[in-house]
């Protein structure tokens, strides 16, 4: 864990499921997200991490595998996850933050990080613990907002706008949202031992204009098409890039899960609701169902 933490993007008290989602004229961008998922996700796999899984929106898409960790800094974001999929085995939720993963080493076999990244400071620390929890060979599966996207090329052309969307480096457009060049996020996913599979480039219609005038099922037929371009140029406002771990990671031994996000032991000792770290006595509660690994 560093010694200074970055500052974190906490959703707790949002309604951002229903009013972002659900009533925020949103349909094309999901579905575009759902195909996107497709394309990408392996047919099956045993365990799959998905970060910042918020509300569990995309988590039925999960369907081949076998356990799924919900993963959200918010208590109210996974409380409004279990409503809408329930309580049973096959779902474990997780409160933690990106930068201190209380996951042992080599624990799944995919990852997916949608509409996460964008809100992460320090965005390769996040990549570095995503893949300290992934066995070898294991798929991850990103999305982040894209930088040099056509709308921000047309408005800095037309000096609508000062930051170039050309340059490398990140834009912080609002506190804690920020647009990352594909450049940068290709060269963070290869020095945090990722290598790049395929890119697609997703919601290119994603302008009201657009949503108002034309069919659902005609936008997701040309979004699913345009996808399909992303590994030839990335000009879209959503990237979703496909990587594989490598290097050498061993699998983690039967019976091992979690860790503690302070010490990184990985002995604990239930007791009620909480688990206790057997290396360091530091107590992580359990809080109606979600595990609370928040090192505050």
């Amino acid at each position: 864990m560093k010694d200074l933490q970055p500052p974190i993007c906490d959703y707790e008290g949002s309604d951002y499921q229903t009013s972002f989602w659900e009533q925020g004229g949103r349909k094309y961008e999901d579905h575009a997200e759902s195909m996107a998922l497709k394309r990408l996700l392996p047919v099956k796999g045993d365990l799959l991490l998905e970060l910042g899984a918020g509300a569990g929106r995309n988590t039925p898409r999960y369907v081949g595998f076998r356990q799924i960790v919900l993963l959200d800094y918010s208590l109210t974001q996974l409380k409004q996850a279990i409503e809408n999929l329930g309580r049973s085995q096959r779902f474990i939720y997780v409160a933690a933050d990106i930068y201190n993963l209380p996951f042992v080493e080599g624990l799944f076999d995919t990852a997916t990080m949608i509409r996460t990244l964008h809100h992460m400071a320090e965005p390769k620390l996040a990549l570095q613990q995503v893949r300290q929890t992934l066995q070898s060979g294991a798929i991850f599966i990103l999305e982040y907002a894209n930088k040099q996207n056509i709308k921000a090329i047309l408005r800095y052309i037309t000096k609508r706008q000062t930051w170039s969307p050309f340059t490398l480096e990140s834009v912080e457009f609002e506190k804690l949202n920020f647009d990352f060049h594909p450049q940068m996020v290709r060269r963070w996913l290869e020095e945090t031992g990722f290598e790049l599979q395929k890119q697609l480039t997703v919601s290119y219609l994603r302008l009201n204009i657009l949503k108002r005038h034309l069919p659902l099922s005609l936008l997701t037929r040309l979004d699913d098409w345009l996808q399909l371009t992303g590994n030839l140029c990335q000009l879209s406002p959503s990237v979703f890039a496909r990587s594989q771990a490598t290097g050498k990671t061993a699998k983690a031994l039967a019976g091992q899960f979690f860790k503690c996000p302070v010490c990184q032991a990985d002995n604990f000792k239930p007791h009620g609701s909480k688990l206790i770290c057997g290396n360091c006595s530091r107590e992580w509660p359990i809080r109606d169902g979600i595990f609370d690994f928040r090192v505050s």
